[in-house]
């Protein structure tokens, strides 16, 4: 017989499913207060359906979206109006973005996809003088802080899935989103070798199984 904690786990799961919300997307108003308030080009990596980039468009004079998935980036490029121009290509994150350089590059539940050292070295060498980089990214729990702060944000998630869904079982998506996959670097190495390519990064844990990361080139 299932132990109760199970119980509540499978429970959770079941509502979570029921009442799903974007995660990635409740970083997007984060991100922003990170960044001036205008600025010149814009650079989002892993930039999926598009969503971020627009609200970069808001700021920025031009915003390049660049995503490995030719399905979701068609999806993107579906005309939406805006002051600024945002193009979006398929393109591999490391070999294939606009050479810049960028005042802004962001990088949304991507980096796990990517080998790591490898496309931080790559946004700093696209990345302007001056310029912020600002990744939201995903990471293996493996200390007991790690699932402690996991724990803590079962509620809140619950919470907030069903306030946004007004309390009504969400229909099935019909929109094509990217393929996803676990985060395989716990968030200790993942500050070490942000710390050695990019001196000065800041990192810190967050709430929704997500960490940030903020590098201003010199």
């Amino acid at each position: 017989m299932p132990s109760p904690p199970h119980r509540l786990v499978q429970t959770l799961d079941r509502f979570n499913g029921a009442h799903p919300w974007d995660h990635n997307a409740h970083y997007h108003p984060w991100i922003l207060r990170q960044l001036p308030d205008r600025f010149g080009s814009a650079l989002d990596v892993g930039s999926g359906s598009g969503d971020l980039a627009r609200l970069l468009a808001t700021r920025a004079d031009e915003v390049h979206g660049v995503d490995s998935d030719p399905v979701i980036v068609a999806q993107a490029r579906t005309p939406s109006p805006g002051p600024t121009a945002v193009s979006f290509t398929v393109a591999d994150a490391r070999t294939g973005i606009p050479a810049g350089p960028h005042d802004v590059i962001t990088c949304v539940a991507t980096l796990h996809h990517l080998p790591f050292t490898e496309a931080l070295d790559t946004f700093r060498r696209h990345l302007a003088p001056g310029g912020t980089l600002v990744v939201v990214g995903l990471y293996r729990p493996r200390t007991a802080t790690d699932h402690l702060l996991g724990a803590a944000a079962v509620l809140p998630n619950a919470a907030i899935g069903w306030l946004k869904n007004k309390g009504r079982a969400a229909a099935p998506p019909t929109s094509m989103t990217a393929r996803t996959r676990q985060a395989d670097m716990p968030f200790s190495d993942i500050a070490a070798a942000a710390r050695t390519t990019l001196p000065g990064a800041r990192l810190r844990r967050r709430l929704f199984w997500r960490y940030t990361l903020i590098w201003r080139r010199p």
